[in-house]
């Protein structure tokens, strides 16, 4: 085994970053196990045979998290497959930006997950307040349909809602956090290869400068926060100046949050 991840890294180095990562995540897929159990128990074990059909999906650009169908969020793991963005680490940077506005975990809170994906923020912000109850909204179907099922593999679902929608529009107000991660690629821009691929566009691309759904959500987010509330909506790492604007247009206070690579990734909004 220890071989075959040496070779798997050589060649998947040319379609990744981190192909010894992806290699050992791979590995413990084929094995049905954890990579840290991978690490600490199999690694003198033979090599399964389904190990080398996995990294030639792989060298198709077809992410890890596809091939898998799971992705660690927060303090969560979340089912995940074609047709749903993949929640990524910089995202968890909207989760850290409530818990240090909203550090009561028994607060009975009220919370709203506009683009929810596969309930990615709405679901890793219902296992940090376990008084919590939430409204996760997608336009995508497919989305709401991987939401569910991991509201109840992760035995959210009695606290957990979900709705097909055009972000807020029909939703009453009065939540304390707003959770928010919209399409903010703008059309001309370039993406790797295993995005632009295989995750949905519908998910990444916001119009000629990546702004059109932000203007929809900040003429929105006013009667959504209820008082003492907040929002955290994710942003591209250029975009703070202009969306900070938007939401400064409808009266909201607003400050900025950086991901632990320094990029500024989440716009904090509160009335």
């Amino acid at each position: 085994m220890r071989a075959a991840l040496a070779e798997a890294t050589r060649r998947l180095a040319a379609v990744s970053d981190t192909p010894r990562l992806d290699a050992e995540l791979l590995m413990a897929h084929a094995l049905g196990t954890t990579r840290e159990q991978l690490l600490l128990r199999h690694l003198d074990d033979p090599t399964p045979a389904n190990f080398e059909p996995l990294i030639d999906r792989r060298l198709t650009h077809e992410p890890v998290a596809y091939i898998t169908g799971t992705r660690d969020f927060w303090t969560i793991s979340l089912a995940v497959g074609p047709g749903v963005l993949i929640p990524r680490p910089d995202s968890e940077t909207l989760i850290e930006a409530a818990v240090e506005h909203l550090p009561d975990i028994e607060a009975p809170l009220r919370i709203l997950d506009l683009g929810t994906g596969p309930g990615t923020l709405l679901l890793a912000a219902l296992a940090q307040w376990p008084e919590a109850r939430g409204l996760g909204i997608d336009a995508s179907p497919d989305a709401l349909d991987y939401a569910r099922r991991n509201a109840e593999r992760l035995d959210l679902a009695d606290r957990a809602s979900f709705r097909l929608g055009n972000w807020a529009e029909g939703v009453a107000g009065g939540f304390d956090l707003v959770l928010c991660n919209p399409p903010y690629i703008a059309a001309h821009e370039s993406l790797p290869a295993e995005v632009r691929e295989h995750e949905p566009g519908a998910a990444l691309f916001a119009g000629s400068d990546g702004l059109d759904d932000y203007r929809i959500i900040a003429s929105q987010l006013p009667r959504l926060i209820a008082p003492g509330g907040m929002a955290a909506i994710e942003i591209g790492a250029t975009q703070a100046k202009a969306v900070s604007a938007l939401l400064t247009a409808q009266g909201l206070k607003v400050a900025v949050r950086r991901d632990l690579a320094g990029r500024d990734r989440c716009v904090i909004a509160t009335p």
